[in-house]
């Protein structure tokens, strides 16, 4: 994908696992960079899913060229249509953390805090994952993320 392209991933995990595409409606719980692919993919959430959103916005190509403007209010609109929203400046916590392409690593954590999944489980992870040049900041950037209210 293209730097400021949309990308989907879809994470499941449970004892029976058929197929790795999550269907509309399906989702418990939808992580969004920016505010405007929130909202595209609202339709994934289930009635009780929550969404972590990054408080950034992105323009897209439209806005950029100067044919259509950002639409205000895109949260306020996400939670009208009744989404449990969780929104949080990634992008600042992971500056300091100590770069801004750790925004994923803030969103994780802040999802790890809500998950039922053991706090050591997702910091062995990291461990696991991130190489040892990059460990430290992404641990500070998983612990900012962890600790957002």
């Amino acid at each position: 994908s293209q730097r400021g392209g949309s990308v989907v991933t879809y994470v499941k995990y449970g004892d029976e696992v058929n197929s790795p595409i999550i269907e509309k409606g399906e989702a418990d719980y939808i992580l969004s960079f920016e505010q405007l692919e929130a909202a595209r993919w609202l339709p994934f959430l289930k009635k009780d899913g929550k969404m972590i959103v990054n408080t950034q916005q992105m323009d897209p190509m439209p806005v950029v060229m100067g044919k259509a403007q950002y639409p205000a209010g895109v949260l306020d609109a996400i939670r009208k249509a009744g989404a449990d929203v969780t929104d949080v400046d990634a992008l600042s916590l992971a500056v300091q953390a100590g770069s801004s392409k750790a925004v994923n690593v803030v969103l994780m954590g802040v999802l790890a805090a809500k998950t039922d999944i053991a706090y050591d489980v997702w910091m062995n992870a990291v461990k696991q994952t991130v190489p040892p040049k990059f460990l430290e900041l992404n641990l500070k950037a998983f612990e900012l993320g962890y600790k957002y209210e």
